[in-house]
């Protein structure tokens, strides 16, 4: 093996640079989407090696191991950070022989045993004191079945945890190198933020937790400094050491900013993270004082998801194609636009009902068997034959209806909040609220606001009280709304069902009790409650 001087290195990661992007350019962005395959920038890669080496507890022999190699971006900034004599030995696994090859090529005359294979089906043979590692970030529904059932078995049989299904291909890999690591070895993991947020990521949360290894640190990288230029990911890296957590343990929390010079970091005590059930809240929220919450938006509303329709494409159909195909009218129903094609915040209603909007959409939802179709309708039973041929009725979704072609029960809504948006410099609210006067539902992009029964009645006898809360619910802080929900990669926030059901409710309640004060004698028990 040729000894190589460090300015050979730095020539050296300049030549993998130039193959990676050749290498990316070979396949389409579609491909390596579903593969997970964003690779680490380089000097990412740089910084978190940096770190790396500084928590190791000594000048030891490095045996270092990236179960995701790629090119090697890890490998080649271990080798121009640490002395060549100093790396006892170097692993890699990578899945693709598009990019394993071409690596294996380009570090064959240094200390590395790259393995063109599957990491989850290695058998562990080593003990690496330092694990880095990128993993693909392959979302769950690009992991087949039969390998989630064996990646989740491993898993449970390795560590104990049940993986979520919709985990992502990164949580597998986090848990099972745990066996690989050798006493007090350092891992670090360049993963998606949302494992800190989701109900899925509780599992890994556990782990990291767990009496098996210690937390050290997270970093969670400003969502609008996106990391990967083509991948909208919200990034964290996560620091941790193969041992039990010592007695008044705090883990090191960072957000913003690079690896070495974060814009905030804090400190935070294991027991506030094992009552936390959103960890990207810290380290803002550890400087803040708690504060009750009180009455939220659930004490007020059942909030419900849009109408899943398995493919709007399909199921949402424009007036000129219903009267184009002479479509019975009974079988729709009106149906919001998408927010990107609602401009208003407020839809009123036309003579029939329907939302008083540019071009008017309904959805298909007919409970006509099928069978009874050809003779009833026979143009809407030649259309659905058009959706059997194209496969509509094999969705995940539709074959699970009777009959396929009907939809969930999803009432007009009178209030209607966005599921995703972007806040911008000029303070955009990343969440619309939306006052429906219309008989329109609307599909899965939005969330929907029902008021509970006794709300509702009252509200009936006085429709000046329904603008009220309209106003009310636009004047919540939008901080509060976005520390509930989840941000992604370039600043894009999402809010799910809960996640808006828990957000503060206290702006509504200044509009309720005078309202109905004024409009009844006897203010309905309800706010009483709300406000115990």
């Amino acid at each position: 093996m040729t000894i190589l001087r460090p300015s050979d290195f730095e020539e050296r990661e300049r030549r993998r640079l130039s193959l990676q992007a050749s290498l990316d350019a070979q396949k389409s962005p579609t491909e390596r989407n579903r593969l997970g395959q964003f690779a680490t920038p380089a000097a990412l890669a740089d910084e978190i090696i940096h770190v790396g080496i500084g928590l190791l507890d000594d000048q030891r022999p490095v045996r270092f191991l990236d179960p995701a190699f790629g090119t090697g971006a890890f490998y080649s900034a271990l080798l121009r950070c640490v002395p060549h004599a100093r790396i006892a030995r170097a692993t890699g696994f990578e899945i693709d022989p598009h990019y394993g090859t071409a690596a294996r090529d380009l570090w064959a005359d240094t200390p590395l045993n790259l393995m063109l294979e599957d990491f989850t089906r290695a058998t562990p043979s080593q003990r690496p004191n330092l694990i880095v590692c990128n993993p693909p970030y392959v979302r769950h529904h690009h992991v087949g079945n039969g390998d989630k059932v064996r990646l989740r078995a491993l898993v449970k049989r390795l560590s104990g945890e049940d993986l979520s299904g919709l985990t992502g291909l990164y949580g597998y890999f986090l848990l099972l190198a745990d066996v690989w690591m050798s006493p007090r070895g350092i891992a670090g993991w360049l993963i998606p933020s949302e494992f800190m947020d989701v109900n899925y990521g509780r599992a890994i949360k556990r782990y990291l937790l767990g009496n098996n290894v210690t937390l050290l640190r997270i970093h969670r990288f400003d969502p609008h400094d996106v990391q990967f230029d083509d991948a909208l990911v919200s990034s964290a890296v996560v620091w941790l050491r193969k041992s039990p957590s010592p007695p008044g343990h705090a883990v090191e929390f960072a957000f913003g900013g690079s690896l070495t010079k974060p814009s905030v970091v804090t400190s935070v005590p294991l027991s506030d993270l094992r009552n936390a059930a959103k960890w990207s809240r810290f380290p803002s929220d550890a400087t803040r004082a708690p504060t009750r919450v009180g009455v939220t938006l659930k004490d007020l509303f059942a909030i419900k998801r849009g109408v899943a329709t398995g493919d709007n494409k399909f199921f949402v159909l424009s007036r000129d194609m219903i009267n184009e195909r002479q479509l019975p009218r009974e079988a729709f129903r009106p149906v919001l636009p998408p927010p990107r094609g609602l401009l208003i915040d407020e839809v009123r209603a036309d003579p029939m009902g329907g939302p008083e909007v540019p071009t008017p959409l309904f959805l298909l939802d007919c409970r006509i068997p099928e069978a009874q179709m050809a003779h009833d309708h026979p143009q809407l039973a030649a259309y659905l034959a058009e959706g059997r041929a194209r496969g509509v009725h094999e969705g995940y979704l539709c074959s699970r209806r009777s009959p396929w072609y009907s939809q969930e029960s999803r009432p007009a809504p009178p209030f209607l909040c966005t599921y995703m948006g972007r806040g911008s410099l000029g303070g955009r609210r990343p969440f619309r609220f939306i006052l429906n006067h219309s008989l329109a539902t609307a599909t899965n992009v939005y969330l929907l606001m029902y008021l509970l029964p006794e709300l509702a009645t009252v509200i009936a006898a006085n429709p000046g009280v329904k603008r009220s809360l309209w106003e009310a619910l636009q004047r919540i802080d939008v901080d509060q709304l976005v520390r509930e929900g989840r941000v992604y990669g370039g600043g894009l926030h999402k809010l799910e069902p809960k996640e808006l059901a828990n957000a503060p409710a206290g702006e509504l309640l200044k509009v309720l009790p005078a309202s109905l004060a004024a409009a009844t004698s006897n203010p309905p028990e309800l706010f009483a409650a709300a406000h115990k």
